[in-house]
Parts: C-alpha cells; sequence; structure tokens
C-alpha cells in the first residue's frame, strides 16, 4: 500500500499573511505524524514565499518519521540541504511567477545540472528523488543521473479527473510506473491529488509514497488537522 507524506507548506502560508508566528508548521507536522502520515513535505522555495530556512532546521529536529525537503538547483538551496540533510530531497522546477509547481523536471534537458546536485546530495546519505512528468525519457535520465525516486507529477490526471483525458493520462502513469520500477528506480507521485482522484492513483502497486499537501490542508480547515489526515488515509487504504 502506498504510503502518505503531507506537504504542510499552504500552514506557512497562512502564517505569511500576516507575517506572524502561528499556525506553527512544526505543529502541525506534529498532528500529521500522530494522525498515521508516513512523513513530512516542505518546498523551500527561492522566494521564502511560505516555508523559511528556520522552519526547515526546526523541523529536522522534531519529525520523527521522514523529512522530504522539495528544492531548486539554486546553489543557496542546495548548499542548505547539504548543511540540513533531510532524510529525502525532492529536486523539483521552479519559477517565481508560479502559484504552484506547474509540471515536471527537465531532467533530459538540464541533465550536467542535476547529475551535480544529485552527486552532492547523495555524498550526504540523502535519498535523492526527482519530480518528473511520466515520460520514459525524463525517467530514462533520472536513472542515468543517479536518483534513486522519481515522483510523478499528477498533475494533469488531477485537472481532467473525470474526463477521457483524465483516463489517458492515469494509464500514463500507471506505463511509467512500471517502467520506472523495471529500471530500478523507486517511485513517488504527488500533485493535485484530492479525496476524489487519490483512489486511483494509489492502486498502482509500484507507488510507494503519496506526496499530497494544499487538498489535506484546505480540508483542515473545515474539519481540522487530524480529521484531514485520516480521511486521506482512508482513501488510501
Amino acid at each position: 500500500m502506498a504510503k502518505l507524506c503531507v506537504n504542510i507548506d499552504h500552514v506557512a502560508t497562512l502564517r505569511q499573511a500576516r507575517l506572524g508566528f502561528y499556525p506553527d508548521p512544526v505543529e502541525a507536522a506534529s498532528i500529521v505524524e500522530k494522525s498515521g502520515a508516513s512523513g513530512i513535505t516542505v518546498h523551500l522555495r527561492e522566494d521564502r514565499r511560505h516555508i523559511n530556512d528556520g522552519d526547515v532546521l526546526r523541523l529536522r529536529k522534531s519529525v520523527k518519521s521522514r523529512l522530504n525537503l522539495e528544492m531548486s538547483t539554486a546553489e543557496d538551496i542546495v548548499a542548505f540541504a547539504v548543511s540540513t540533510v533531510p532524510d529525502e530531497a525532492t529536486i523539483v522546477p521552479e519559477n517565481r511567477r508560479e502559484l504552484t509547481t506547474e509540471g515536471g523536471l527537465d531532467t533530459v534537458k538540464n541533465f550536467k545540472r542535476i547529475s551535480s546536485v544529485i552527486s552532492r546530495l547523495k555524498k550526504k546519505r540523502i535519498v535523492v528523488s526527482l519530480f518528473i512528468e511520466p515520460s520514459f525519457g525524463q525517467i530514462s535520465a533520472a536513472k542515468e543521473a543517479g536518483a534513486d525516486f522519481i515522483e510523478i507529477h499528477t498533475g494533469k490526471y488531477a485537472n481532467n479527473f473525470g474526463k477521457k483525458s483524465g483516463r489517458a493520462e492515469f494509464n500514463r502513469i500507471k506505463k511509467a510506473a512500471c517502467f520506472a520500477a523495471a529500471l530500478g528506480l523507486k517511485v513517488n507521485a504527488g500533485h493535485g491529488l484530492n479525496l476524489e482522484n487519490t483512489r486511483m492513483i494509489a492502486g498502482i502497486r509500484e507507488i510507494q509514497d503519496l506526496n499530497i499537501g494544499h487538498s489535506i490542508i484546505a480540508r483542515a480547515v473545515i474539519c481540522g488537522l487530524e480529521n484531514a489526515v485520516k480521511e486521506m488515509l482512508g482513501i488510501i487504504k
């Protein structure tokens, strides 16, 4: 069964709306873990729009499960990751003008830089994942670059869920997961997943972790964080 890692970025987004001290991502992470999640994910963006360096440092000390740091290949971010040593680092594309990550990393085009960053992270025994589209070419490049995991971008599937195009994207994701596993890569998935569309993705046996954030935090506003996490775990099970 796929495990649930909860992205708590948007707890920090709510805090930053008033530039205050609450809600605290560290407190949220503790609730998430106690509710049964298998890991905590945060994205340290270059513009620090939500999660900041201090958050990551405190989470590194407090998280009892696994801390997954989503990150770009910008030099200051890489240096911070190397010094902080999260359990896992997921390299993602980043555009400061985007509301959220808009697509997968182009490992083929940026192979040299990505390979260099992976090497630096793995010297610190950090497990490395690449957030990519369900493309055989991108998966092969990820393997060649030295990644341990890929995380399949499920955004197109989520945006077209319930349509014929959504079914086609699901089939593409399933084939990509099988291909990656055959190459010896471990597989995660995430982006845009919610209570309606997660069940199908969770049924792909090659997928180990589902990284889900916005929908859980949004649901928590209505029913509480513990209940929101347990609801999603119920869907996955």
